[in-house]
């Protein structure tokens, strides 16, 4: 397995209606997310300890709901939240 992120169920459930500079954005922390979960979950898969839970990241334009799951070797958004105004 590799690490990688993804929307949770799906991109269009989750970002539907977002604008495309937030959703960059977005993506842009994501990946720095996996890259910062990789080197903390070195042996992602065997990880014996609880899961984090979700928690929220800032980014400019908004903000999202994101849960890193070791065993799965996988950063999940489940929930992305633009500024109302622009």
């Amino acid at each position: 397995m590799t690490w990688g992120w993804e929307y949770v169920p799906d991109e269009e459930t989750v970002a539907a209606g977002a604008p495309r500079a937030f959703l960059d954005e977005v993506g842009k922390k994501a990946d720095e997310l996996v890259r910062a979960a990789e080197a903390l979950y070195l042996h992602g898969p065997g990880y014996q300890g609880m899961d984090e839970g979700a928690k929220h990241a800032f980014v400019l334009g908004g903000f999202f709901v994101y849960m890193i799951t070791p065993r799965s070797e996988l950063v999940s958004i489940w929930q992305v939240t633009p500024d109302p105004l622009p």
